[in-house]
């Protein structure tokens, strides 16, 4: 039976700049989630004779999302490239969002937190169906995957 998950996964250090303790925590959710619970199914991969389980590498290469995908043995298995310029703009909305939410946290009443996290869920839930988009026909996922490797677009993202 296929071993269609995430084992391992890093972020190419090397293209983000300091986070704020927020985006770390986020991050680290993030990847604690998709350690707890996935589904990676990279079909060119399995359809060259590569199993999972799979480790990713995700980087930001010349304006493009890059996933370095490498199979069970650790043999690189095929890097997708994905354009950043579609997620621009749900990115730059769930950062001031998310900036929002922050200050609600430490400022507003129970009711003005609700909504600005209902707010923030929104446009995190939008870049994921997108993140799908762009994954169809490369990758099967489920969305609570998408959701996940969506926030590490966003960390990413700071940079891009």
């Amino acid at each position: 039976m296929a071993d269609n998950r995430i084992a391992a996964l890093t972020l190419d250090e090397a293209t983000l700049l300091k986070r704020s303790v927020e985006v770390e925590r986020e991050r680290e959710v993030a990847l604690r989630d998709l350690a707890q619970e996935n589904r990676f199914t990279p079909l060119r991969a399995v359809a060259r004779g590569h199993a999972g389980p799979w480790s990713l590498r995700l980087a930001v290469d010349e304006g493009r999302l890059a996933i370095a995908v490498s199979d069970g043995a650790g043999v690189e298995a095929e890097t997708l490239g994905l354009g950043l310029a579609r997620f621009r703009r749900v990115v730059r909305e769930y950062f001031a969002i998310c900036d929002s939410y922050y200050k609600a946290v430490r400022k507003a009443s129970p009711r003005e937190i609700e909504t600005v996290d209902m707010a923030r869920r929104a446009i995190h839930d939008r870049g994921t169906r997108q993140l799908l988009e762009a994954l169809e026909g490369k990758v099967e996922t489920d969305f609570a995957t998408a959701r996940r490797l969506f926030t590490l677009i966003c960390v990413l993202h700071i940079r891009a």
